[in-house]
C-alpha cells in the first residue's frame, strides 16, 4: 500500500527536513513514528522536495510504501501521537502504486514573510523575517511580475546547485498585504536550492530602492548568481502547498 501524508512543521529546531549524516531532522522523526508504528525497520519516506535549517512547512507531502493493516483513515491520528508538538500530520490518503511525492508533485507554493513593524512580534519571530523599515510595495510586486513565465533561474540558485537544468517555470508570484506583514507567495512547477529565497532577498532590495524592478529581466539573462540580492534569511521561508492530480489534501 503507498500512503500519501500532508504535514505541517516548525523547521526552527531542525537541521531540515531531508536526512542528513547527523541527524535531528524532520524525515528522521517521521520515519522513527512510523517504524514504531509497523515495525518496518527498512521504511524511507519520499518527501516532495527537501527544506533547509529553519525553513517550515504548512504543507510538505510525502509518501511510503507499507505492509501494516492500520485502516488509512487513522494513520494521521496514530502518527501524531508518536511525534513531537512542532511536527504534525494533517492528512492521509491512499494513493495508486506509481505516485511519488517529488516526481509526481504539478505545483509547489512557498511563502516568504516580512515583518515591517518597528518591533518584531516576539510570538511570530520564527516565522518572519523583521525588517523595520518601510518597503515599496508597489516596486517589489512590479518586480515579482518579471519571475512569472518559464525562465533560467542560474542567477538566483545557490551556487551549490547540482541540477543539470536551471530552467523553472513561475506560475504566479504575487505579494499579500497584513497590516504592517507582508507575504510573498510563489507558485511553480519546481524550484533550486535557494531560489525562493534569493527571490525574497532580490525583491526586498527592490523595496528598499536598492534596485530598480526592470533589472530582474537583465539579472535572469545574465545567468550569474553575483547579479542577483542577498539570500533572505530561512526563518520567514514556509513550503505552503504542494498540488498533484492524484492527491488533494485539504489544508
Amino acid at each position: 500500500m503507498n500512503i500519501a501524508m500532508t504535514v505541517s512543521y516548525d523547521g526552527t529546531s531542525y537541521y531540515g527536513f531531508q536526512t542528513q549524516p547527523y541527524g535531528n531532522t524532520v524525515q528522521d522523526i517521521l520515519e522513527a513514528g512510523i517504524r514504531s508504528l509497523t515495525g518496518e525497520e527498512e521504511l524511507r519516506i519520499t518527501g516532495s522536495g527537501r527544506t533547509d535549517a529553519g525553513v517550515h512547512a504548512h504543507g510538505q507531502v510525502f509518501n511510503f510504501h507499507t505492509t501494516s493493516r492500520i485502516p488509512v483513515e487513522r494513520w494521521a491520528l496514530a502518527l501524531n501521537s508518536r511525534l513531537p508538538d512542532d511536527i504534525v500530520v494533517r492528512d492521509a490518503a491512499r494513493v495508486p502504486d506509481d505516485f511519488h511525492a517529488r516526481r509526481s508533485a504539478k505545483r509547489k507554493t512557498y511563502r516568504y514573510t516580512i515583518d515591517c513593524g518597528k518591533f518584531p512580534d516576539v510570538f511570530a519571530r520564527h516565522y518572519r523575517f523583521h525588517h523595520p523599515t518601510p518597503l515599496d510595495r508597489a516596486a517589489m510586486r512590479e518586480a515579482l511580475r518579471h519571475f512569472v513565465g518559464e525562465h533560467d533561474f542560474t542567477s538566483f540558485a545557490s551556487k551549490h546547485s547540482t541540477q543539470p537544468s536551471h530552467v523553472r517555470t513561475i506560475y504566479e508570484a504575487e505579494l499579500v498585504e497584513e497590516g504592517s506583514v507582508i507575504h510573498l507567495f510563489i507558485t511553480g512547477n519546481g524550484f533550486l536550492y535557494n531560489m525562493v529565497r534569493i527571490i525574497a532577498g532580490t525583491v526586498i532590495l527592490v523595496g528598499e530602492g536598492k534596485m530598480r524592478p526592470d533589472a530582474i529581466p537583465d539579472i535572469l539573462a545574465a545567468k550569474d548568481r553575483n547579479m542577483a540580492g542577498p539570500t533572505a534569511m530561512a526563518h520567514g521561508l514556509t513550503l505552503w502547498r504542494v498540488q498533484y492530480e492524484e492527491y488533494a489534501p485539504e489544508l
